[in-house]
C-alpha cells in the first residue's frame, strides 16, 4: 500500500518554525494570507522551545528591545507563566500558530523536496513522521526558515557556507584565507537549588572535565543566567552533516561538566545541594548555510548603522565570533566585537534575485560571516521574520512579486510593520490624517505624543503621553467622521531587563539554572491594564465602543463601525502596578 500524500494549496509556504518562521506565519496570516507552516520538530520556538532551551537575546541598549510579534510572545509569556516554565512557554507558542484561522500548522514534518517550475518553486513536499504521511504544499510564494538553509540545496539558490577572507567585502573580522569554518552547537543543562544534598554518578562515557579544560570558562550556579552557553564543539566540522556526530560529543560533555561540578573536589561543597534538572539532546545551532541574496550585508553596514532605504528591522547585538574549535580551543571562546545598537537591517537581505518566489529569514539571511555573528540572535530573527511575512501578505494582495514590494511597495511595507509595532530606527510612523486634523485634548502631560509616530523613547524625547488614573483623552473631530479601527501603544517598560541580576525577575523570558532565591516574574507594572473607550455621535448619544479590565499587550487594536462620530475618549483606569500611566501612542481612523 502507498504511503499517503496530503495536498495543501496556499498564499504562502513557511520552512521552520523558529521565531522567525513562527513570526512569519503569524504576521502573513494575519494580514489576510492563507499560509502553511511546516516545522519538523515536534515544538515550535527553535532554539528557545523546551528542547533547547536558549534565552532570547536582541538589541543592546536603553529602549532598544524589540517589540511586534517578539514583544507580544514575551508579554503573554510574563501573564501566564510568572514561574517562567518551559512546558508553558511552549503552549503559547503552540498556540499562536495552530489557532490562527489562516495558518495550516504541519508539526513534526520535515521538508525534503522541492519541485520547480519556470525558474520558481512551484511545491516543497514534508515527511510527518507521526502520520506516517506525505505533506505537498503549493504557493505562490515561500520563506525559509530552517536555519539549515533546506531550500537552497533542494531548489539550487545560491548559498554560502563558512568564513569569507577579508579582502572579499574588505572586512576586519574574517580571517585572512576563507574557509569553511563555522560557529559550533550548544547542548545546554539546566539545574536546580535544594535545601538537601544530590549526589550524582556520571554515565562512564561522559567526558572528564577539570580545570585544565575550563580556560576562560567558569561555571557560575550563583547565577541564574548561567546556562553553559561554552559547551560549544563542531565549528571545524559539517555542521548539518555532522550535527549526530557533534551531538554525541557535546551530551558527553555537558554530562561531564555536571561530574565536575558535583564531583571535583574543588567544587563538590558548593553544589552539593544543586539536582540536575535538564540536559538538551537536541544541539543548539548558530551557523550553517547562509543565503546569498539581492544584498549581502557586511559588517561595514553595522557598523555604519545600517542606514537603508529598504529598512526593515534592525539588529543591535554585538558582533561576537565565536572560535570554530568552541569548548576545545584555549583561547577566548568569542570575541565580542562592537556593533552600534539599533543597525537597520535591509529588505534585499531577505530575499532570493535567482529564485523570484523565494525569501528567508533567520540565521540563514544574505550577510557575510562577520555580520551574521551579530544578525543571528532570536529577536533580531523575529523581527526578520515578522517583515517577511507582512511582504508575503502584500504580494497577496496587491497581486505583486516580492522584487516589486522592494521596488514600488517599499513605504506601504515600512508603514505597515511599524503599524503592527516593528520599529524602524530611521524612519516614523505614519499617523492617519484624521487624527493629525483632529483637537486632541485632555489631562495629563504630552498629549501631541500620542499622535507624533513614535512609540518609544528616543534620543532623549519620551515620546510618551504621561497621566493619572482617571484621566482623559479626547479626539474631537471637525465634523462627523466614519472610525473603523482604535489602536493604542502602551508602554511595556523596554528596560525591564536593566536591573541587576539574580535580583531581576524580569532579566530574561525564562529561568536557566533555578536558584531558591528566584522569584516569578509579573507583568510589566508600566503597562495599562484597564481603560475605557467612549464615543459620541452627532445624534447626541454617547456609548462605550470598548472596554479592557486585563490588557497585558503593549500593541492593542480594535476593529469597530462607527457612523456619525464626532468624538472619541480614551479613560485609562488601571495600571499593572505603577501610579501613573504612559502611553505612545492613541489613534483612531
Amino acid at each position: 500500500m502507498a504511503l499517503q500524500t496530503i495536498l495543501h494549496k496556499v498564499d504562502f509556504c513557511v520552512i521552520g518554525g523558529g521565531l522567525s518562521g513562527l513570526c512569519a506565519a503569524i504576521s502573513a496570516a494575519r494580514h489576510g494570507a492563507k499560509v502553511a507552516l511546516m516545522h519538523e520538530r515536534p515544538m515550535l520556538g527553535g532554539n528557545c522551545s523546551s528542547e533547547i532551551r536558549m534565552w532570547v537575546s536582541g538589541a543592546h541598549g536603553n529602549n532598544n528591545r524589540e517589540t511586534g510579534l517578539m514583544e507580544e510572545f514575551l508579554l503573554e509569556n510574563h501573564y501566564r507563566n510568572p514561574d517562567k516554565n518551559y512546558s508553558v512557554w511552549d503552549s503559547i507558542l503552540y498556540e499562536k500558530a495552530r489557532f490562527e484561522k489562516n495558518i495550516i500548522l504541519l508539526l513534526n514534518c520535515s521538508c525534503m523536496d522541492a519541485e520547480m517550475k519556470d525558474g520558481k518553486i512551484a511545491s516543497i513536499t514534508g515527511w510527518q513522521m507521526t502520520t506516517q504521511q506525505f505533506h505537498k504544499v503549493e504557493a505562490d510564494l515561500f520563506a525559509d526558515c530552517s536555519g539549515d538553509s533546506i531550500l537552497a540545496p533542494l531548489t539550487g539558490a545560491s548559498f554560502r557556507e563558512g568564513r569569507e577572507a577579508k579582502a572579499e567585502y574588505n572586512e576586519t573580522i574574517p580571517p585572512d584565507t576563507a574557509d569553511s569554518h563555522t560557529m559550533g552547537l550548544s547542548c545546554l543543562l539546566q539545574a536546580v537549588e535544594t535545601d538537601e544534598p544530590h549526589p550524582y554518578i556520571a554515565p562512564a562515557w561522559a567526558e572528564k572535565i577539570d580545570e585544565s579544560k575550563l580556560i576562560h570558562r567558569t561555571p557560575n550556579m550563583a547565577s541564574p543566567m548561567e546556562n553553559f552557553w561554552y559547551l560549544e564543539l563542531g565549528g571545524t566540522r559539517d555542521t548539518i552533516g555532522e550535527t549526530e556526530e557533534i551531538r554525541d560529543e557535546l551530551v558527553a560533555l555537558a554530562y561531564g561538566m555536571w561530574d565536575y561540578l558535583k564531583n571535583d573536589p574543588s567544587q563538590k561543597a558548593k553544589h552539593e545541594n544543586w539536582q540536575l534538572d535538564w540536559v538538551g539532546m537536541l544541539p543548539g545551532k548558530r551557523e550553517s548555510r547562509r543565503y546569498v541574496g539581492a544584498y549581502t550585508m557586511t559588517e561595514h553596514d553595522v557598523r555604519a548603522g545600517g542606514n537603508f532605504a529598504d529598512e526593515v528591522a534592525y539588529g543591535g547585538w554585538s558582533m561576537d565570533d565565536h572560535h570554530p574549535a568552541g569548548f576545545r580551543t584555549t583561547e577566548p571562546p568569542t570575541i565580542y566585537h562592537p556593533a552600534p545598537s539599533p543597525y537597520g537591517i535591509p529588505f534585499g537581505s531577505l530575499y532570493s534575485l535567482e529564485i523570484p518566489n523565494l525569501m528567508f529569514a533567520g540565521r540563514n539571511i544574505s550577510v557575510t560571516h562577520a555580520a551574521m555573528s551579530s544578525t543571528r540572535v532570536m529577536a533580531t530573527c523575529a523581527l526578520l521574520g515578522q517583515a517577511i511575512g507582512t511582504a508575503a501578505a502584500m504580494t497577496v494582495e496587491l497581486g505583486c512579486t516580492v522584487n516589486e514590494i522592494a521596488k514600488q511597495h517599499m513605504t506601504e511595507l515600512q508603514n505597515r510593520l511599524m503599524d503592527d509595532d516593528c520599529y524602524l530606527p530611521h524612519f516614523q510612523r505614519k499617523i492617519s490624517a484624521l487624527c493629525q486634523n483632529a483637537r486632541l485634548s485632555g489631562d495629563g502631560l504630552e498629549l501631541e505624543a500620542l499622535r507624533d509616530g513614535v512609540d518609544r523613547p528616543r534620543e532623549g524625547k519620551a515620546h510618551a503621553w504621561l497621566g493619572t488614573i482617571g484621566d482623559q483623552i479626547t479626539y474631537t473631530f471637525k465634523e462627523p467622521v466614519d472610525l473603523h479601527r482604535i489602536r493604542l501603544v502602551a508602554d511595556s517598560d523596554l528596560n525591564r531587563d536593566s536591573l541587576p541580576e539574580p535580583e531581576n525577575r524580569m532579566a530574561r523570558s525564562m529561568f536557566h539554572n533555578r536558584l531558591k532565591i528566584c522569584q516569578p516574574s509579573y507583568v510589566p507594572k508600566t503597562l495599562i491594564k484597564a481603560f475605557r473607550i467612549t464615543a459620541k455621535f452627532a445624534d447626541g448619544s454617547e456609548r462605550i465602543i470598548a472596554e479592557e479590565t486585563a490588557n497585558h499587550n503593549r500593541l492593542w487594536r480594535c476593529a469597530v463601525e462607527l457612523k456619525d462620530c464626532v468624538s472619541i475618549t480614551l479613560t485609562p483606569l488601571e495600571t499593572w502596578g505603577y501610579e501613573t500611566v504612559r502611553l505612545f501612542a492613541f489613534e483612531a481612523e
